[in-house]
């Protein structure tokens, strides 16, 4: 049944990764797809499939990857089963950095925008582990709070320069297009390390599932558990804001999806909704390009539209099924 679960989400994964290369404004069948991506031509479709469609993909990959276990992280954390990475504060802090930086350094370029939005991200998800003190209601508060607060300083800035408004609305929609290649190769080894820290914390979440009490009674160190996650988090939602901008539900909906077949137990959870987010945040993107065709709709944008029943859902529902 393991195995089974595992080849499913592996099946899904590749069947939105090839949809990603061939779909779009000029389609690119399968059989030439795989020529072109070995042995390239020259020609328009080997142009349009490495210059835009695998960047963007492998972007996808690396930003699915830590948006969904970012939110499962979130949700094992926090306790709360309708928990999202942005709750951290995280999307509003790489948002005021990316700002200042446009209005105040004069960084007009995606790949400076990077590091400016994961230094914003860290500060932010730091100043709301303080506040929280790693309790999972005062997490919860204190990130409403600096969120908001981050987010009137966001508007409060924009008012200074209807410019840096308009560059920094090409980042803040959400998008993986637009964006080189070495904006993966910035970003990949903080997923890489977050991705890495998030897996080796299963059994301390396990723990925490059961709650304090019960996880102290089986030895399990659940302040140190919050706080490698917390930076996990912070590691994995930041670099995935930084590179794409802020996109949400994929870290929302990507677990529960996973949690209905691989049950409470998070070394499968987190595992299956490392392959799984990708895959949404994939298919998000290529019915971006075919709803609006020839134009697009910028991943970010379809799922909110996508994400938000699927929240008033789960938030209807008489029971969630806890983390």
């Amino acid at each position: 049944m393991r195995l089974t679960g595992l080849a499913l989400s592996v099946g899904v994964l590749a069947v939105t990764v090839a949809a990603s290369l061939a779909v779009g404004s000029q389609a690119i069948p399968l059989p030439e797809l795989w020529r072109q991506l070995w042995h390239p031509d020259g020609g328009e479709s080997a142009a349009v499939l490495h210059e835009l469609r695998l960047p963007r993909t492998l972007l996808g990959l690396c930003v699915g990857v830590a948006l969904g276990l970012a939110g499962a992280l979130m949700q094992a954390l926090t306790r709360n089963p309708l928990a999202d990475p942005g709750l951290l504060g995280v999307n509003a802090g790489a948002s005021l950095s990316v700002v200042c930086a446009i209005l105040f350094l004069g960084a007009h370029d995606v790949t400076a925008w990077v590091w400016f939005s994961m230094a914003g991200a860290l500060a932010a998800a730091v100043t709301v582990h303080l506040l929280g003190s790693h309790h999972p209601t005062r997490l919860v508060l204190a990130g409403a709070a600096v969120s908001a607060s981050l987010l009137a300083a966001v508007n409060g800035v924009l008012a200074l320069d209807s410019g840096a408004f308009d560059q920094w609305r090409f980042w803040d929609v959400g998008a993986l297009a637009g964006r080189p290649l070495d904006v993966v190769a910035q970003v990949a080894p903080f997923v890489l390390v977050g991705s890495v820290l998030a897996l080796s914390l299963a059994r301390g979440l396990d723990a925490i599932a059961l709650g304090d009490q019960a996880g102290r009674a089986l030895g399990a160190s659940l302040g140190r558990t919050r706080l490698l996650g917390g930076l996990a988090v912070a590691l994995l939602c930041g670099a995935a804001t930084a590179a794409a901008g802020p996109i949400g539900f994929v870290g929302l909906m990507a677990p529960h999806a996973v949690r209905a077949f691989t049950g409470p137990g998070h070394r499968r959870l987190l595992a299956h909704s490392a392959l799984l987010a990708p895959a949404v945040l994939l298919g998000a993107d290529v019915l971006g390009r075919v709803v609006a065709r020839p134009a697009e709709l910028e991943s970010g944008v379809v799922t909110a539209f996508v994400g938000a029943p699927v929240f008033i859902y789960l938030l209807r529902r008489r029971r969630v099924i806890a983390p």
